[in-house]
């Protein structure tokens, strides 16, 4: 297979998202510096079993506590699932968010503002972990000093915590993305791993996103397609099967929630995989490149077939980027199989053939005993 240069396309319109979001982070213990570190990096891994995907606006609620924009008085606690602001840059924005304790006991947490990310794979919708600092509208954020330390919320109770959103002057135009994370100073269980003990600990975060006004550009890019294919011994007695990889990179400064479609030509044109254009349900953000796949049951057993990924945007409709690769089908298990009892019946009719001549050779050397 060979990879084709994708074509990314970009159009001038803007776009507003949604959602709120909770995630899970996990952190390491153990005695001795080194046991320390290793036990933060498996906590960083291990954050990712947690990530929520995007999809339609919704409390961040893990069914014990929830974290949600303040509500105006006499409106209802998930008026606002989500933040959402705009402010030029150099200007100050102010807030509230709302930590929400639904359990019968009384809750302490750390809360703490930070940056979004999209997992590399699949794309899920993150908030960074405490552990990482954030480098973009994490940083913009400033919690009111009761939440300097950690914030106890009584069982059943409600805790609100007012914070500031300084832009900096230089801020460039486009979406940033964030949120206000709390996380529970309870440790919940503890796993091993050789020496290092994990403990987990969980989170719920509001997401929250800003935009700064100015020029805004969608860029939307579909990169490095490949085919993993894998074929039965025996060819059309099962199908062969393939795994379709691509990778969407969002490179303008808004935030895109992209749709995708996927075809495939073999010889001669003939069209052997058509899928139509679906919405993938998440939200991709600026600068984030992710990884995905589309799974292939039937693929061609014999045939030189061309990919084709096309990536496009339903709030943009001038946004399109499609890239494509071309792989070479060949029944390599039946065909290796083939050589190898071809292979064989070579042998057999050569060392038949040797046993055949020697025996005529036998034959024919005279009895030089008998003639005395």
């Amino acid at each position: 297979m060979r990879p084709r240069r994708s074509t990314p396309s970009r159009s001038r319109t803007g776009t507003r998202t949604r959602e709120g979001a909770g995630t899970r982070t996990r952190e390491g213990t153990r005695a001795g510096t080194r046991a320390s570190l290793y036990g933060l990096l498996l906590g960083l891994l291990l954050l990712g079993a947690g990530l929520l995907p995007a999809g339609p606006a919704a409390a961040a609620d893990n069914g014990t506590w929830g974290v949600f924009p303040t509500p105006a008085a006499g409106a209802a606690m998930t008026d606002r699932a989500y933040f959402f602001h705009q402010g030029e840059a150099g200007s100050t924005l102010s807030d509230s968010v709302t930590v929400l304790n639904s359990s019968d006991r009384e809750l302490t947490f750390q809360v703490f503002a930070t940056d979004a990310v999209n997992t590399p794979a699949g794309g899920a919708f993150a908030l960074l972990p405490v552990e990482t600092k954030p480098k973009d509208v994490g940083t913009w954020i400033t919690l009111a000093p009761e939440a300097a330390g950690t914030v106890t919320v009584p069982a059943k109770g409600r805790k609100d915590i007012p914070f500031t959103v300084k832009v900096p002057a230089d801020a460039t135009p486009g979406d940033h993305v964030g949120g206000i994370v709390a996380l529970g100073t309870a440790v919940e269980g503890v796993q091993q791993d050789g020496k290092v003990q994990v403990g987990v600990r969980r989170s719920v975060g509001a997401r929250l996103y800003f935009r700064v006004p100015g020029p805004v550009t969608p860029g939307l890019s579909v990169e490095d397609v490949r085919v993993d294919r894998s074929a039965p011994l025996l060819p059309w007695v099962q199908d062969a099967r393939a795994t379709v990889r691509y990778a969407l990179v969002n490179r303008g400064n808004v935030v895109v929630e992209p749709k995708v479609s996927v075809s495939a030509d073999g010889l001669f044109g003939r069209r052997v995989l058509d899928r139509p254009e679906r919405e993938l349900r998440l939200t991709l953000l600026p600068g984030q490149r992710i990884e995905l796949t589309e799974a292939w049951p039937d693929a061609p057993q014999s045939d030189r077939v061309t990919v084709r990924i096309t990536a496009g945007a339903a709030a943009h409709p001038d946004l399109v980027s499609r890239s494509e690769t071309v792989f070479v089908a060949v029944p390599w298990p039946a065909l290796g199989l083939l050589l190898v009892l071809a292979g064989a019946g070579i042998t057999v009719r050569v060392l038949r053939g040797r046993r055949r001549a020697e025996s005529e050779q036998d034959e024919a050397v005279p009895d030089l005993a008998g003639t005395r």
